[in-house]
């Protein structure tokens, strides 16, 4: 079965990864990568050959599978101004003592759970969800939208396609920047940096960590500056009189005929004052689970 591509990739029209709208809001499985070892026994030519080659599968797979969504989210308000309160107060209190506290606003939860649906044929990729859970109150809500605050997020399964697509492998520099272990299996950690002339609009920075021996790309996590609307939380960071540090990572443990599905997507939006002491504002959690796969067709020549 033979699939066309399309020149300009989903993944990078679809969600820029995450965050690529937000809205007036905006661990993760291994160890810390163990940085400037090069395993002399990779070859990181062959290695981002078996990468592109994976992307190249995941591009033109054909699929339809279900899945069970289950988004989090936890928001410390304490640098927020009253009104940020009042626009999310309908969501669970974590800390009811601070709301005893005059000017100290308190943290806050917001959960739902979603019936997930994944069409893809040819070069459209079709999302739908139903809406089963809202804040522990059971609902049943048929092509609903995603309810987050801190941003939206679609075509999650293309990940890897905005780092290795073959097509634009000669737009990044790669470099082996470490080893580690996912889910125990050995992992080389591959960096990929935008050249100079390569379109910032078109292009993030980011680290996978790749298996060595399939190309399969099984977490990425992506530098913050190249998200979509990052002023947003610039501006955030100048009323804090804090820095910015935005973290987003992305892990693919579900496996179908070679193709890897998300699994976990985790953003994680904090700031830094002075001395680098870091207030986390916001933490965003997404857990897949249940998969059911109807179609994962891989191109065949």
């Amino acid at each position: 079965m033979s699939r066309k591509h399309r020149d300009t990739s989903p993944f990078v029209t679809g969600i820029l990864f995450l965050l690529a709208t937000l809205r007036a809001f905006a661990g993760t499985g291994s160890h810390p990568p163990a940085q400037g070892q090069n395993p002399p026994a990779v070859d990181l030519s062959s290695l981002l050959r078996k990468a592109a080659e994976y992307c190249r599968k995941l591009e033109s797979a054909a699929l339809d599978f279900v899945c069970r969504e289950e988004v989090t989210e936890r928001i410390n308000l304490a640098l927020d101004g009253p009104a940020t309160y009042k626009a999310i107060r309908s969501w669970t209190v974590l800390d009811r003592d601070r709301m005893l506290v005059p000017g100290e606003p308190p943290k806050v939860k917001m959960s739902c759970l979603y019936d997930y649906q994944c069409v893809r044929s040819g070069d459209k990729i079709r999302e739908k969800r139903t809406l089963l859970e809202e804040n522990g109150k059971k609902k049943n809500e048929p092509n609903a939208a995603l309810k987050t605050t801190v941003g939206t997020y679609r075509n999650a399964l293309l990940g890897p396609v905005g780092l290795f697509s073959p097509r634009i492998l000669n737009e990044y520099d790669y470099s082996i920047v470490g080893t580690d272990k996912f889910n125990k299996k050995p992992v080389v950690i591959v960096e990929a940096i935008p050249r100079i002339e390569a379109l910032e609009a078109m292009n993030l920075n980011g680290k996978a960590w790749v298996d060595p021996a399939t190309g399969d790309i099984l977490k990425i996590e992506w530098n913050e500056k190249r998200v979509g609307n990052y002023e947003i939380f610039e501006a955030r960071g100048k009323r804090y009189d804090r820095t910015p540090r935005i973290t987003l990572r992305s892990e693919f443990s579900a496996e179908k005929n070679g193709i890897r599905f998300p699994t976990k997507l985790f953003i994680e939006e904090a700031y830094l004052n002075k001395r680098g002491r870091a207030f986390i504002r916001s933490e965003t959690t997404i857990i897949y689970t249940d998969f059911k796969f109807f179609i994962v067709e891989v191109e065949i020549k």
